[in-house]
């Protein structure tokens, strides 16, 4: 699914920023956008191949551009809707417009990577190009159980733009010094910081720079 192109849809850069970076990580090409109207442009320029939609947003909510998408014939890529004030009728509502799922917020970064994935590898076309939403994917992309909610990966979106930028940044280094087994010369080249700079960032943020694997750096 490498190399595979995201498209953000939502009007507050902290969230735009932070899903960014993760996707951006994962491997993914991301595209930015503040609200609906920048969102067709780049719907018909780019062709997306998941778009990731918030459903409030100030000149045209989520739910009406993915109905404007779906009565267009141009619903031909999978769509995940995002809200942190959603409830269970919003979700019904974004799904029987076409979206593939909704993703509540603040996002566990599990629920986010599983829902891009899953989306993109179950996400399929009939002839008419109307997409068919899997269920067991909605489902799955549509719950928040309680563990999920309690991890240590959650996404603090509801948090001012620093406070959330510093959670996210201590769960990155933490993920990437696991990645990486502690190499900190490995880490300073996949995060692209500049190793003395890496080392005084990860002190900051306290996390371990201790390597996994015997023998040390």
């Amino acid at each position: 699914m490498m190399g595979k192109e995201i498209l953000i849809v939502d009007d507050e850069i902290g969230i735009r920023e932070l899903l960014s970076e993760i996707l951006s990580d994962e491997g993914y090409d991301v595209l930015l956008a503040e609200n609906a109207a920048q969102a067709r442009v780049i719907r018909q320029q780019q062709r997306p191949d998941l778009v990731l939609l918030d459903i409030w947003m100030p000149d045209m909510d989520g739910i009406s551009l993915l109905k404007e998408w779906k009565d267009t014939q141009q619903l031909t890529m999978p769509v995940l809707v995002m809200s942190g004030h959603g409830t269970i009728d919003t979700a019904v509502e974004a799904v029987r417009m076409g979206a593939l799922g909704f993703l509540e917020k603040p996002i566990a970064l599990k629920k986010l990577l599983e829902g891009v994935s899953n989306g993109l590898r179950q996400f399929v076309l009939p002839d008419r190009g109307r997409p068919v939403p899997v269920e067991e994917d909605i489902v799955s992309a549509t719950e928040t159980s309680s563990d999920d909610m309690a991890d240590d990966t959650m996404l603090a979106l509801e948090l001012p733009l620093r406070e959330a930028r510093d959670r996210f940044e201590r769960q990155y280094f933490e993920r990437l010094m696991l990645r990486t087994g502690g190499n900190m010369s490995r880490a300073a080249e996949l995060s692209g910081v500049e190793r003395t700079h890496l080392y005084r960032k990860l002190k900051q943020l306290g996390v371990s720079v201790s390597r996994k694997q015997p023998g040390g750096e």
